[in-house]
């Protein structure tokens, strides 16, 4: 995909975006308690060596989030803090947060979402992100032979057990949830396992994260390990070998079968996967709500500690950089031509094999980044996981005309459970 040009100008802090848009904020960078394994965010510290540190100065504080309200077009804004490990800033930080996030609202309604891995939560914490509402996600990998195989603390030692401790501080205070899973090399292969788990210590929602990253070339010169998102312009790096806990594409596809299988015999309605919500907005003929099956992306972008604004949260790289928020207004990077180009390159380089597949409209080619195969016809931009997407939307494809038809007829999806099998299951290969 194309590189943003870097030339910033000047700033407005007052303009309002074109469209709502969304930004995944690092408050404290790529700085973790964690190790895991497969993180392809704690390299990112390579890119910020300053005396500084990463940790989210108040004058960027104070300018992000009046800019991000002001920018906004609509009547809610929606902050997603991340990292990293935001719990490291501490309650105050966030205290502080919501102050100014109430000085600045100017009528509109403010919502937040807090990314952790949950090892430092208690009852401060608890007491907190339940005043304020805050919807927490917490990443959690399966039972702890599956969360402990890669999500490890500095010293090499498994979390799970402290994770699951952040769990129960949650529960106690009704903190609202949701739990994130990276599916990897070795939890793909027991997806119910996962799946009962999950539904068992009681998140209504499911987000079930692919891990695919290649290593980066031996010449590579910015210190980085992973390899950065393909650049079609620049066949050799296609052919960069995925890391050892990648998914495999057919283990990732059969992991969403089966769990698919399950959930529509008795879960629709109770459970929401975000992956299954998404093909269903699809089949229904409505917008993905997640950038990876739209059509195109460009409309949900990344703000790094020091107010440096990226195209996306797996494009922080240099030549991704749209500018800074202490120069430039959010508005004005969103509705950048630059930050549009990317966005739209989604489609525009989305090769014939796709473009021709029956289960393109809900695909679209799923992540860029994940686009590093060459086509049977030679042509670059395949997406590493096609074969298991392929299959799994294929699979789906009856129970989602199904439960789209219900929706047609102002219906709730979850009636699919209460008709017969033969009614909406047909044979599959």
């Amino acid at each position: 995909m194309p590189g943003p040009n870097p030339i910033e100008p000047p700033r407005a802090p007052d303009q309002v975006a074109q469209a709502p848009f969304h930004l995944m904020t690092k408050p404290i960078g790529s700085r973790c308690n964690l190790d895991c394994s497969y993180c392809f965010y704690l390299e990112k510290e390579k890119l910020y060596t300053d005396a500084g540190g990463m940790r989210m100065k108040p004058e960027v504080l104070a300018t992000y989030i009046r800019d991000y309200i002001a920018a906004q077009p609509g009547p809610v804004v929606s902050f997603a803090w991340q990292g990293g490990e935001p719990t490291l800033l501490g309650v105050d930080f966030f205290r502080n947060a919501v102050a100014l996030q109430a000085k600045y609202a100017q009528g509109k309604t403010i919502e937040n979402a807090f990314q952790t891995n949950g090892v430092l939560l208690d009852d401060a914490w608890g007491e907190f992100l339940a005043q304020h509402r805050f919807l927490v996600g917490l990443s959690i990998d399966g039972p702890a032979p599956l969360h402990d195989a890669y999500r490890v603390d500095k010293g090499g030692q498994p979390t799970f057990e402290r994770v699951f401790a952040g769990l129960q501080v949650l529960k106690k205070h009704g903190v609202d949830f949701n739990i994130l899973t990276t599916v990897h090399r070795k939890n793909s292969r027991s997806p119910l396992e996962v799946y009962r788990f999950l539904r068992e210590v009681g998140s209504g929602y499911l987000q079930f994260i692919p891990i695919v990253e290649r290593n980066a070339a031996p010449h590579t010169t910015d210190g980085l390990w992973l390899a950065p998102p393909p650049d079609h312009e620049d066949a050799a790096a296609l052919d960069q070998q995925v890391t050892p806990w990648s998914v495999r594409p057919a283990d990732f596809g059969q992991f969403l079968i089966a769990i698919f299988d399950e959930w529509v015999q008795r879960d629709v309605g109770r459970v929401f996967v975000q992956q299954f919500d998404a093909a269903l907005a699809n089949w229904a003929g409505e917008p993905a709500g997640v950038c990876i099956f739209n059509e195109n992306c460009g409309r949900a972008l990344a703000v790094e500690h020091n107010g440096d604004v990226y195209s996306c949260d797996h494009y922080v790289y240099p030549r991704y950089k749209l500018g800074n928020l202490m120069n430039t207004s959010l508005a004005a990077l969103v509705d950048s031509p630059a930050q549009a180009a990317f966005g739209q390159a989604k489609s525009a380089t989305l090769p014939r094999y796709c473009r021709e597949c029956p289960v393109r409209f809900a695909c679209h080619g799923e992540c860029p980044k994940h686009r590093f195969l060459t086509t049977p016809h030679g042509e670059p931009g395949l997406n590493y996981l096609c074969a298991g997407y392929k299959k799994f939307f294929t699979h789906i494809d009856s129970p989602m005309r199904t439960m789209a038809a219900l929706l047609a007829t102002q219906q709730p999806p979850a009636t699919i459970m209460s008709l017969p099998r033969t009614q909406w299951m047909k044979a599959r290969g």
